[in-house]
């Protein structure tokens, strides 16, 4: 990647599973990765925690609290739980204006998280963008693809399906999602988002079914080059 290619991502909830996945994938690839917590001691731990994985000794990662990352950073990802998807993105709302926020939320609801249950704006980013406002792009994606493929450095049989507002943020979050070794689709309008987040529920189902961890979905009859 060259210095010019270099993108400064803030990763909200990135002490967890997808946040810490993702981390390693970008910050392997050269980007700059500012861990977002509510806690910022635990950001830094995380960061700690990443540099001792292979490839990520010198990488560009830092560790902040949550407002304080998206507020440094040129696109923010959002990984937190459903549960706290508002008041989050409340709390954030300022930092974020002139942004892309890839929201990778998924409206699952305890105990039947393998049961469809969508918000009334439709979806989780179509409800974020109703937050936010005009000031901020919001680009749906990752809802179906498990941490235990991005805490890895092969090529899963899973596909990114990627659902926004206009094409070149879309564009934007694909060149991402190469950059993490991933495989990416445009999927067109941020209203399709709805069908993206209502399979990760499908998925869930299918794991426990049949006993696996990390069910995906594929894209087939497109040339994948």
């Amino acid at each position: 990647m060259t210095e010019t290619c270099k993108r400064t991502i803030a990763i909200i909830g990135g002490t967890g599973k997808e946040g810490k996945g993702l981390a390693y994938r970008w910050g392997k690839a050269g980007h700059r990765i500012l861990i977002g917590s509510r806690d910022a001691v635990k950001a830094m731990q995380t960061v700690s925690e990443l540099r001792g994985k292979p490839g990520l000794h010198d990488a560009d990662l830092e560790g902040y609290e949550n407002f304080a990352a998206a507020e440094s950073a040129e696109i923010v990802v959002l990984t937190v739980p459903y549960a706290v998807h508002v008041d989050t993105l409340d709390y954030l709302r300022p930092a974020l204006q002139g942004k892309i926020l890839i929201d990778v939320t998924v409206p699952l609801v305890p105990p039947k998280v393998s049961m469809v249950q969508m918000p009334r704006e439709g979806s989780a980013a179509m409800q974020a963008q109703g937050l936010l406002g005009d000031g901020v792009t919001v680009v749906a994606a990752f809802q179906n693809v498990s941490f235990e493929h991005l805490m890895t450095d092969v090529v899963p049989e899973c596909d990114i399906l990627v659902c926004g507002r206009t094409r070149e943020a879309r564009e934007c979050v694909l060149s991402l999602i190469s950059d993490a070794g991933l495989v990416g689709w445009d999927a067109g309008y941020l209203e399709n988002s709805v069908v993206v987040e209502g399979l990760t529920s499908v998925l869930i189902g299918l794991n426990r079914k049949y006993g696996v961890k990390s069910a995906g979905i594929q894209i087939t009859g497109i040339p994948r080059e």
